[in-house]
């Protein structure tokens, strides 16, 4: 019987997206693993794989359209010996935001409906073709029980024939977190509407926001509104980290290596995520969660947003691999082709705007972290030395941004601390 394809969840946050491009038409055949189209998400466009072997058998969102929420039909798939005749009834356009932002009619049933997206014990979606689901529900097998052989662990045809409700006992469901209380709404600001009446007469460009942009606007309005910030300053003297990296930088030159300032800060956070081990922790609801490894997210400026792509590890690797690891994540993140395992996650984050020539700034914090740092530029300033010598160095203004639920002032001080430490003596690092 045909079987209606679905907009996948390519992360687990998203709820709707772009399909940006059919690289199948209606009519061509497709086998488990091929792609058949590129869907946009708030981040990243992505492929999107066929789970299923079949035909197209007609095509019900057209390439370019917004808003496609998870699990709206976007294609019908046909097995062998069924034809576009087997499909019951006229498609209607997918529940999806068009280019010309008209409302769309709730499509009507196309194929021979797959049971609901099942759900696990606790509350989580599980991923499965709709053949699956239909199998599985025929045969009475609980699919929390499957393990799915599919891209990012779907479960697929070949996952669940043969099985039958007494292969496949459903495992006795383990408790699971309490469900957290439902949040208030985030105020967001006077209506569109409102605004708009402000400046009736005036000149001005209306510009709609993209998945990006939209995302970028509400969490970061929820963790400035959610969040307790507090911020701490220090100075750090950079003139003895200037003269080692030219000194590495000269011996690695043969390798077609370059380190830039940046990769010791990623190193000096990520060792003194190390020595303070407490601050090496996210906020998750109703618990804290205290990494071993030091993750570290890089804020990274695209046109129209930024990513913050995330190091793992980063206090296990060599300035040459942080180096040439940043620059692969920074150059697909401006090309959105970075996956989302590539910029979720992590517990602190790095916002470097020295570049642009700002002396000092506040980071808001991205959630879950527990802190971020802002970077100024390097300036030559008078300093005061050890011996009471007034001198000129090479002076970088740092801000660290914390969330006081997760780290308390002294913490956030024993961490900016240590991260001032590993830079003012840059050797220590590589010990």
């Amino acid at each position: 019987m045909p079987t209606e394809i679905l907009m996948p969840a390519l992360s687990p946050t998203m709820e709707e997206g772009t399909l940006a491009k059919w690289l199948v038409k209606e009519g061509d055949t497709v086998a488990s693993g091929d792609i058949m189209a590129e869907i946009e998400t708030d981040k990243a466009t992505m492929e999107f794989e066929a789970v299923d072997e079949g035909t197209i058998g007609k095509i019900l969102v057209e390439e370019g359209t917004e808003g496609v929420k998870v699990n709206t039909p976007i294609a019908v798939l046909l097995e062998d010996g069924e034809s576009a005749d087997d499909i019951s009834a006229e498609p209607e356009p997918a529940a999806a935001a068009t280019k010309e932002d008209a409302p769309a009619p709730t499509p009507e049933p196309t194929a021979t409906p797959a049971p609901a997206a099942p759900q696990s014990s606790d509350g989580s979606r599980i991923f499965a073709s709709p053949l699956a689901r239909r199998i599985a529900a025929s045969n009475g097998v609980d699919l929390a029980t499957v393990k799915g052989s599919g891209p990012h662990g779907r479960i697929v045809k070949a996952d669940v024939e043969g099985l039958s409700a007494s292969a496949a006992a459903p495992a006795p469901a383990a408790p699971g977190p309490a469900a957290p209380a439902p949040s208030a709404p985030v105020a967001s600001g006077p209506a569109a509407e409102a605004v708009m009446a402000m400046y009736e007469g005036r000149a001005y460009d209306e510009i709609s926001l993209n998945g990006m942009r939209k995302t970028i606007a509400a969490r970061l309005t929820e963790a400035k509104q959610s969040i307790p910030h507090f911020y701490l300053r220090r100075d750090i003297e950079l003139d003895a980290l200037l003269a080692f990296r030219g000194q590495l930088n000269k011996q690695l030159e043969s390798r077609g290596v370059k380190l830039s300032v940046n990769d010791f800060i990623i190193k000096a956070c990520a060792l003194a995520l190390q020595t303070v081990p407490d601050a090496n922790a996210v906020w998750a609801g109703d618990r804290m969660l205290k990494l071993t490894p030091s993750d570290v997210a890089v804020a990274v400026a695209i046109e129209g947003g930024l990513f913050t792509p995330v190091l793992r590890d980063a206090e296990m690797k060599s300035l040459s691999a942080l180096s040439a690891e940043m620059k692969d994540l920074a150059a697909r993140a401006r090309d959105r082709k970075l996956a989302p395992h590539e910029y979720q996650g992590g517990s602190f984050a790095i916002s470097n705007l020295g570049m642009f020539g700002i002396d000092n700034f506040d980071a808001v914090i991205n959630p879950p972290h527990g802190a971020i740092l802002a970077v100024g530029a390097g300036v030559k300033k008078p300093v005061v030395g050890k011996d009471g010598e007034l001198a000129v160095a090479t002076v970088m203004s740092v801000t660290l941004s914390v969330d006081h639920r997760v780290i308390d002032g002294a913490l956030g001080a024993q961490l900016i601390s240590a991260i001032k430490e590993n830079l003012e003596n840059p050797m220590t690092m590589l010990a």
